[in-house]
């Protein structure tokens, strides 16, 4: 329940029809809105997007970095994509009586995350994993987005309301290489990066989280410019707490009823017999 007087609501969950028409009914009991989004509603100049990314050739081709002009799916009822396409196309229109900054957030993560893409190399170190394939060169950038970053995002367009949609991401894009890196690090180790020219060998080797043919990173002078935003936190300074958090949710649990959302959207991470078998294959 919200009752009047409310300055600003913040909705992490918000997508499609329905959340948007609810959110859009409190106007003249809410000042604003912060709703997040995702920078999976753009489209390349083609037509491609995250919805066509396992058909031939169909893996978006975005220009680096991307602005929040670029063109974005059809909205609609179709997947994820274009709900969030439809949240933000139904808000914006709503913007007289309810402004609403919609954040479209790239791959998030910190502690508490239920689909945390750092399990990939922190099992892996924990299981006692001394190489780790990686496709594409390793040079995969999808660009990350820490949840420190979007509460500066948040608390900053509280205080200005307007209606408009902003890309949500850190600092930097780091490649898949430079955070299995960064992860070695935090935990003290060293580990092998076998690099595959183009993609996965096989279904379940060398297919990180973070693996995509094209690159993804968006840009956010937006953000500085209308806000005054600037970064908090940098991706590697987050990793520590990251780490910690993921290590005390694996403790004495299998990573699937540690991590059922992960293992729901990504499959079987962690097929060491394959791994194992592809170099001599």
């Amino acid at each position: 329940m919200i009752g009047d007087g409310c300055d600003v609501l913040v909705d992490m969950v918000a997508y499609g029809t329905a959340q948007a028409r609810q959110l859009a009914s409190f106007a003249g009991r809410v000042g604003s809105a912060v709703v997040i989004s995702s920078l999976s509603v753009y489209e390349d100049d083609k037509g491609r997007n995250f919805d066509t990314q396992d058909e031939p050739d169909g893996f978006p081709e975005y220009p680096v970095p991307i602005p929040e002009e670029q063109r974005t799916v059809r909205p609609g009822d179709a997947s994820y994509s274009t709900r969030k396409a439809e949240l933000e196309r139904e808000l914006l229109a709503v913007g007289d009586r309810l402004p609403a900054t919609l954040l479209r957030a790239g791959a998030i993560h910190g502690p508490y995350c239920r689909t945390p893409r750092e399990l990939y190399f922190v099992k892996r170190i924990l299981d006692g994993r001394t190489r780790r394939i990686l496709s594409y060169g390793g040079e995969s950038r999808f660009h990350p987005a820490s949840v420190h970053n979007i509460a500066e995002l948040i608390r900053l367009a509280a205080a200005r309301p307007a209606s408009r949609v902003l890309n949500a991401v850190d600092p930097e894009a780091p490649t898949v290489a430079e955070i299995a890196g960064a992860i070695d690090a935090v935990m003290g180790v060293e580990t092998e990066s076998v690099l595959v020219d183009g993609p996965p060998p096989a279904p379940t080797v060398g297919d990180t989280p973070w693996s995509v043919p094209a690159p993804v990173v968006c840009s956010m002078a937006a953000a500085e410019r209308e806000l005054g935003y600037r970064p908090v936190v940098r991706y590697a300074e987050t990793l520590p707490d990251t780490v910690a958090w993921i290590e005390r949710q694996l403790a004495g649990r299998d990573w699937r009823e540690a991590y059922p959302r992960m293992f729901q959207t990504y499959g079987d991470l962690f097929d060491y017999a394959a791994e194992d078998a592809w170099p001599a294959a």
